[in-house]
């Protein structure tokens, strides 16, 4: 968050402190007024959604156009592993040097020779896993309804930024896009805010098929 406030004019909570205890860390922050998006959400008029929509937009644009570190790969604000508990089998990964390293590792290492037969979409998947990226793009990794605040039209917050990182460029919309399996309606959102990319959600749909989604 205190990077975000740094090089953003996104709205975050101001952080007044953290520490640990037993073994837990804790961060004093500022509560930030409204309620959060999934709270009548489809009760709004398409007025209301539009122009909330188009905050989103600008802020994302905006998170996305900070320029990373020098040789920065998959990591965290910090450079370290990336924390994201809907991943399979653990919670913290990396940091990886690249983004092909980092897809790797969520196939878990699996390749295929040409002459080698394989599950439906799972050639396609590695493909798109091995192909070649642009640099890695800041992310908050969570934008689900639950996680902007706002008051009537206005958005005054976006909170849990505890996935945040530099991650693949099309992360945030896929992340977003599957983020709450209860909140459907917010998958139709997503694509007013972010760009829709339909083919790495395919891709993704499918790499959680075979190799698990939590």
């Amino acid at each position: 968050m205190l990077f975000v406030a740094r090089n953003t004019s996104v709205p975050v909570p101001k952080v007044y402190c953290s520490f640990k205890h037993k073994d837990r860390v804790y961060v004093l922050m500022q509560r930030i007024a409204g309620q959060d998006l999934s709270q009548g959400w489809t009760q709004r008029s398409e007025e209301s959604k539009a122009r909330i929509l188009a905050q989103l937009k600008t802020m994302t644009a905006e998170l996305r156009s900070i320029t990373p570190p020098d040789g920065i790969g998959v990591a965290n604000v910090d450079g370290g592993p990336i924390f994201d508990q809907r991943l399979p089998d653990k919670s913290f990964w990396g940091p990886f040097a690249t983004i092909q390293d980092f897809h790797r590792e969520l196939r878990r290492g699996l390749e295929l020779r040409d002459d080698e037969e394989a599950f439906s979409g799972l050639r396609e998947l590695i493909e798109f896993h091995n192909g070649s990226w642009q640099r890695p793009v800041f992310t908050h990794g969570d934008l689900s309804s639950l996680n902007i605040m706002a008051v009537d039209d206005k958005v005054t917050g976006i909170v849990d930024w505890e996935s945040a990182g530099w991650m693949p460029p099309y992360w945030e919309y896929t992340s977003a896009w599957h983020i709450n399996p209860r909140n459907a309606f917010w998958r139709d959102a997503v694509d007013g805010f972010l760009t829709p990319l339909p083919h790495e959600l395919k891709m993704e749909k499918i790499r959680r098929q075979y190799f698990g989604e939590f």
